[in-house]
């Protein structure tokens, strides 16, 4: 079934909210404010069945200059639009303004429909049309049709509500399936119930029971349920105005602006990529603030124009919008752009990407990057970012950049491996991470040098740290893909994991003839030492040895099992260390024991035996009670 939002547009006072009643039955005005004033102030919606029996969501928005962000909200997601001009008066300033909106969303279908006729004469009504006419020449309504009408005498509601059906069937219907998003135009709650909230449907499907979010506040709850013009139904589909009582979501916690969206598959952004239209008498400066407008959605930012000081009106530029706040957006977004002060539109324009990484200005490649990007297809992009992204990127962040389903993605990825140009990497917790071949043979040609040159220096060591390669290498990528990566070159040979340590596959620390000599030399020293062993240097003396070498050599002791370190320059042969074990397992089956008892057992002195003790601790095969300690026979 086709599903189509149709929009009002027009001045104030122009009677939209009055042609809307005569459609539909509806009076849209149900503040008390609006009744009193007798303009609209807020949104208002309303069904309207049509002579072959479909129903369309009509939507009426304010005309007042005041209530411009009331009218984006209400134009956000709308399939056709009726620019409303009274007879009377003719093309007036919300006409024009209301008009440029619609030109720079794009919205491309829609009649022009004069109003008020039964309030002047023929011939006036023939200048208003040329009018209306010259107005949309060169916007996307150019050579829409014209429809005149009177609310109060019905003249011309039959012909309006025929050439809606004529237009309607041409107009294509919206991805049922895909990413859920619902921009936010109403919130309220009503006893019984809780939080309701109401928008168009934009894409995806939404069902009784499903579990949303709320972007970009981050509230996860339930859609309890589910109105289409309100008729209750279990399941609401792309292209349909509709309410969704939410459960696990309070009021406060929502605001027209908010997204409902399935949880996960949106990031919120605050750096868009963008091609900005200016209309003709605008300006716009390089870092102005502006206000920005997409969807339902109002956030200050900054335009930050990417080859330019000063974009002229009625010119284009690229550019980066740097915004105060998060938004839900996806590339191919038409968007609003208005003055910080005096509130003034002054242009718009198009999504490239989102939560991109800051450009730098005048820099060719980025532009050219950004003019491919600007005419490619959601596939095209996703692949383009990820071949751009020297590190990757977690697929779920490729997929809201590029606007693209996740298993759309995969779908494309799959299409792509057979040429082994990416490479996708599991990250944990149901995560992944995209990479290309090229981006990963580049990782590893500044990490093989590096671990030979480390292999060199510490020829004994099992690797190179783990933390430290990644601070060295991989500061930037997310500490999960960074494992994957490890795990890929692991299995292709490349390199040796040994717990924390990373080598190259061909590595095996070990020592040379000169080195075991010492080395057996210094087990012996540490093996007479017992339980009062020599210090590093002590045990070192008269080798010959330099500090590091030594550090080297009794490192590799230690993790050879040979030597025992337990603390900072304190090492035990391990047959003393095992020795002392027993000792103290013997004193522990008596009951709790002292350093003293321990340190008359192992006839030795304080100096080495609170160390060991407490290294002892440590690895729990002793516990600490007040000054008194007990085994528990932790690892030995």
């Amino acid at each position: 079934m086709q599903r189509i939002v149709v929009g009002t547009a027009g001045h104030v006072d122009h009677g939209k909210t009055l042609l809307v009643k005569a459609l539909t039955g509806v009076d849209t005005d149900r503040l008390k404010e609006e009744k009193e004033r007798g303009i609209s102030i807020e949104l208002g919606f309303a069904p309207l069945k049509l002579p072959d029996g479909r129903q369309l969501g009509l939507v009426d928005v304010p005309g007042h200059e005041r209530f411009i962000r009331q009218m984006l909200a209400g134009v956000a997601g709308i399939d056709l639009v009726l620019l409303v001009v009274a007879a009377d008066e003719g093309v007036m300033p919300q006409t024009r303004e209301h008009l440029a909106i619609i030109d720079l969303l794009q919205i491309k279908r829609g009649i022009l429909v004069i109003t008020k006729i039964d309030l002047v004469e023929p011939a006036w009504l023939d200048l208003v049309e040329e009018e209306v006419k010259e107005l949309v020449r060169g916007t996307t309504l150019e050579g829409a049709p014209v429809v005149r009408v009177s609310a109060v005498t019905g003249e011309g509601l039959e012909e309006l509500k025929e050439v809606l059906a004529r237009i309607t069937l041409e107009i294509p219907p919206r991805p049922s399936s895909g990413r859920i998003r619902l921009p936010v135009d109403r919130v309220f709650s009503l006893p019984g119930f809780g939080t309701i909230v109401t928008g168009t449907l934009w894409s995806g499907t939404i069902e009784v029971g499903m579990e949303v979010e709320v972007q970009p506040e981050a509230r996860k709850g339930r859609a309890r349920s589910l109105q289409v013009h309100g008729r209750s139904v279990s399941r609401a589909e792309a292209g349909q105005r509709v309410a969704v009582n939410l459960a696990g979501i309070e009021v406060q916690h929502v605001r027209r602006g908010s997204v409902l969206v399935e949880p996960g598959l949106w990031q919120p952004a605050v750096r868009l990529d963008v091609n900005i239209k200016l209309l003709p008498g605008a300006r716009l400066k390089n870092r102005e603030r502006v206000r920005f407008y997409l969807g339902t959605k109002e956030a200050f930012g900054r335009a930050v124009l990417l080859d330019r000081e000063e974009l002229e009106g009625g010119g284009e530029a690229l550019g980066q919008l740097v915004l105060e706040e998060p938004v839900v957006a996806a590339p191919r977004d038409r968007f609003i752009l208005r003055t910080y002060s005096p509130l003034m539109t002054i242009g718009g324009g198009e999504v490239i990407a989102v939560n991109t990484p800051r450009h730098r200005r005048y820099d060719e490649k980025v532009l050219e990057t950004l003019k491919r990007r600007l005419t490619g297809s959601p596939p095209e992009l996703f692949l383009d970012l990820i071949r751009e992204s020297k590190e990757g990127l977690e697929l779920k962040k490729a997929c809201s950049q590029a606007g693209l389903a996740v298993e759309e993605a995969r779908d494309i990825l799959k299409e792509e491996a057979s040429r082994g140009e990416f490479i996708i990497l599991p990250a944990g917790e149901g995560e992944e991470y995209v990479l290309t071949r090229e981006g990963v043979d580049q990782f590893w040609e500044r990490v093989h040098p590096l671990l030979k040159d480390f292999h060199r220096r510490y020829p004994l060591r099992p690797g190179l740290p783990k933390e430290e390669l990644r601070s060295r290498i991989f500061s930037r990528l997310d500490w999960r893909a960074f494992q994957g990566i490890l795990e890929l070159w692991s299995k292709e040979g490349k390199i040796r994991l040994e717990g924390n340590a990373v080598a190259l596959g061909s590595h095996r620390p070990g020592m040379d003839e000169e080195q075991e000599k010492v080395a057996r030399i210094l087990l012996e020293r540490y093996r007479a030492g017992w339980f009062q062993p020599p210090l590093p240097e002590e045990a070192a003396q008269g080798l010959d040895l330099a500090p590091e070498e030594l550090e080297e050599i009794l490192h590799f002791l230690v993790r050879q099992g040979s030597l025992v370190k337990v603390a900072e320059k304190l090492y035990f042969h391990r047959e003393a260390f095992r020795a002392a074990q027993e000792e103290i397992r013997r004193l522990g089956r008596e009951g709790l024991f002292t350093l003293g008892a321990v340190r008359d057992a192992l006839k030795s002195s304080r100096k080495y035996v609170l160390p060991l003790l407490e290294y002892m601790d440590q690895i729990k095969f002793t516990r600490r009670i007040g000054d008194k300690r007990t085994v528990v026979e932790g690892p030995s």
